[in-house]
C-alpha cells in the first residue's frame, strides 16, 4: 500500500485521551504527532450546545450506534450503547459531568498490581489539567485546559430532593471529587459559560497552528502494523488506514503507536490486527500476532435502573419543554444568557451512597432529572415529573468485546453481562428500595409523588430485580477491556505498555483494572496525563 506519512507518534483515536495525548507530545517540538480520528469533524450545530446530547446521542452522524447483545440480567433484551463518532469522541456527545471516582478507587487499581496509581499519586495530574471556576486550593487546579463550572439553572423539585436525600442520611456536601463522594451535591461540569468544552475545544484548538501536529478526521485505522511479526517480541511500526472512504494506505510511526480508540474500539483493533486470544482469531481466520486472552475482556458498565416519579404543583422540564412559546423561551434564554434548561446535561442532583451498611464506601450513585421520558430521543412526558436514576458504582459483573469477523467495519460483539452476579443482583433491588425510601420523605410531600416506574405493586425482591431487568440501561462508562496489570488477563503493564509487543501502548478507558466511582471521562484524560509522562521518560 501506498504510505501516507510517517510521524515519531501516532495517536488512534481523538476522544479524552487522544486529545490529552496529543497536546502533551507535541508540546516537544521536535517530535511528529498524528491524531487520527475514524469520524467526523465536531463541527456539528449541536455539539456545544449541552442539551445537544438529545441530538447527537442515536444520532449516527455523531454516534457509532452501537447495540449489545441481547442481555439475560436485562430480561433478553438488547439496548444502545453510545460511542462518540466525531473528533472529541464521547466528549462531544456526553454528559459533561465532571467525577474523579474516589479514594477507594485507586487504591484497588494499586492492589491489583499497579503501582503508583494511588488516590494521591493521580490528584496531581487531575489538578494540572483543571480551570476550575472558583480557584486552585487543595483538592483543585486553576488555569488548565478543562474547565470545571457549575450548574446554570436551578429546579425546585430538584432543591427539595436534596432536602430529602438528607432527610434520609445522606448529607449535603459542597462537592464531590475530594476523595470520599458520600453525600448529595450539584455536579460540576465541563462546560465554559453554558457551552459544552469537549476536548477538542480545551486540548486541540488552542494549539492548531502547531506545526508538528497534524490531525486528521474521516480516518479509519483498519489494523495496526507489526515488524517480524513473528517473533517472539513484534514491534509495532504503524497502521493501515482508510482516509474519505476510499483511500487505502499506510501510516508509519517512528516511535510509538498509540491505541486511544476507547473500551470499544482498542480491543477491536487489536483483535483485528492479531492481538488477542488466539483461538478466538484463528477461528475468524486473524494470524496471530501475539497471544494476550485479556483484550476484550473484562469489560465493566454502570447499569442504571431508572425510576420515575409524576408530581403535583412544581414545574420541570416537561412543562417547559411542551408548548412551543416555553421552547421559544428557552432558545431565548440561552441565545442571550447562555442559562436555562438549554444548558443542562442529562443530570444536575448526584448523591453518593452505601446500599447497605457492610459496604466499605459508598457504592451507589443517583443520577436526579426534572423531567420523564421513556429513553432518550423520544418525547417527554406530558406531566411534570422526576427521575432519580440509580446506579451500581462497583459492579461485580463482567463482560466482553469481541469481533464477529475480520472485517474492521463490522460492529463488535457487545456483552456487558449486566445483572449476572448475586452482588449485583443485590445491589440493584437495594437501590430501588433505598430510592423508594428517599421519595417517602417529609421534604418532597408538596410535591405528591406518584411513583410510575416501577411502580408502587412492585413489592418483592423477586419483582424488583425482575423490573430493574426491564429498565435498567447504560450510563455509557465502559471500561476494563484491555486492562493494567500483571495478571494472566491483563493487556498493558502499569505504564500501559503492551505486554510482549514493542512501541504499543494503549491510553484509554480501557485500562482500568475495575471502573471509578462516577463518570468516566476525567480519570480517562488523568490517564492520559500519566501517559504523556511515561512517553516523554521513555525517552530520556
Amino acid at each position: 500500500m501506498k504510505t501516507l506519512g510517517s510521524y515519531d507518534y501516532v495517536i488512534v483515536g481523538a476522544g479524552s485521551a487522544g486529545c490529552v495525548l496529543a497536546n502533551r507530545l507535541s508540546a516537544d517540538e521536535s517530535k511528529s504527532v498524528l491524531l487520527i480520528e475514524a469520524g467526523s469533524k465536531d463541527n456539528y450545530f449541536w455539539i456545544p450546545i449541552p442539551v445537544g446530547y438529545l441530538f447527537t446521542i442515536n444520532n449516527p452522524r455523531t454516534d457509532w450506534m452501537y447495540k449489545t447483545a441481547p442481555e439475560k440480567g436485562l430480561n433478553g433484551r438488547s439496548i444502545g450503547y453510545a460511542r462518540g463518532k466525531v473528533l472529541g469522541g464521547c466528549t462531544s456527545i456526553n454528559a459533561m459531568i465532571y467525577m474523579r471516582g474516589q479514594r477507594s478507587d485507586y487504591d484497588r487499581w494499586v492492589e491489583s498490581g499497579n503501582p503508583d496509581w494511588a488516590w494521591d499519586d493521580v490528584l496531581p495530574y487531575f489538578k494540572g489539567m483543571e480551570d476550575y471556576v472558583h480557584g486552585a486550593n487543595t483538592h483543585h487546579g486553576a488555569g488548565g485546559e478543562l474547565p470545571v463550572q457549575e450548574r446554570r439553572v436551578s429546579w425546585e423539585i430538584l432543591d427539595a430532593w436534596r432536602d430529602a436525600a438528607e432527610e434520609k442520611g445522606i448529607p449535603k456536601i459542597p462537592e464531590f471529587n475530594t476523595g470520599d463522594n458520600f453525600g448529595n451535591a450539584y455536579f460540576q461540569v465541563n462546560q465554559r459559560n453554558g457551552t459544552r468544552w469537549n476536548a477538542m475545544r480545551c486540548f486541540i484548538n488552542p494549539i492548531k497552528n502547531r506545526q508538528n501536529l497534524t490531525v486528521l478526521s474521516d480516518a479509519h485505522v483498519e489494523k495496526l502494523l507489526f515488524d517480524d511479526p513473528e517473533q517472539e517480541i513484534p514491534k509495532a511500526h504503524g497502521v493501515q488506514v482508510r482516509m474519505l472512504g476510499d483511500m487505502h494506505g499506510v501510516i508509519k510511526a517512528n516511535q510509538e503507536v498509540i491505541l486511544s480508540a476507547g473500551a470499544i474500539g482498542s480491543p477491536q483493533i487489536l483483535e483485528l490486527s492479531g492481538v488477542g486470544n488466539a483461538d478466538h482469531l484463528e477461528k475468524l481466520g486473524i494470524k496471530v500476532v501475539k497471544n494476550i486472552p485479556g483484550v476484550g475482556e473484562n469489560l465493566q458498565d454502570h447499569l442504571q435502573v431508572r425510576i420515575q416519579y409524576k408530581i403535583e404543583n412544581t414545574i420541570t422540564l416537561n412543562d417547559r419543554y411542551k408548548t412551543l412559546f416555553g421552547k421559544a423561551m428557552m432558545g431565548l434564554e440561552y441565545l442571550f444568557l447562555k442559562s436555562g434548561p438549554m444548558t443542562m446535561p442529562p443530570s444536575q442532583l448526584g448523591a453518593f451512597a452505601k446500599s447497605d451498611p457492610d459496604q466499605p464506601s459508598a457504592n451507589i450513585e443517583w443520577h436526579v432529572q426534572p423531567l420523564s421520558l421513556d429513553k432518550f430521543g423520544e418525547p417527554l412526558h406530558n406531566y411534570p415529573a422526576v427521575t432519580p436514576s440509580v446506579c451500581n458504582l462497583r459492579p461485580t459483573s463482567r463482560g466482553t468485546v469481541h469481533i464477529l469477523d475480520s472485517n474492521p467495519y463490522t460492529h463488535p460483539d457487545i456483552s456487558p453481562n449486566y445483572l449476572s452476579t448475586p452482588e449485583d443482583q443485590k445491589v440493584a433491588v437495594d437501590s430501588v428500595k433505598f430510592t423508594r425510601h428517599i421519595m417517602s420523605a417529609e421534604a418532597l410531600k408538596p410535591f405528591n409523588p406518584e411513583e410510575i416506574l416501577p411502580g408502587p405493586n412492585i413489592q418483592t425482591d423477586e419483582e424488583i430485580l425482575n423490573a430493574a431487568g426491564d429498565l435498567g440501561t447504560t450510563i455509557f462508562h465502559p471500561v476494563g477491556t484491555c486492562k493494567m496489570g500483571n495478571d494472566s488477563l491483563s493487556v498493558v503493564n502499569s505504564e500501559l505498555k503492551v505486554h510482549g509487543i514493542r512501541n504499543l501502548r494503549v491510553v484509554d478507558a480501557s485500562v482500568m483494572p475495575t471502573i471509578t466511582s462516577g463518570n468516566t471521562n476525567a480519570p480517562t484524560m488523568m490517564i492520559a496525563e500519566r501517559a504523556a509522562e511515561f512517553i516523554r521518560n521513555t525517552e530520556n
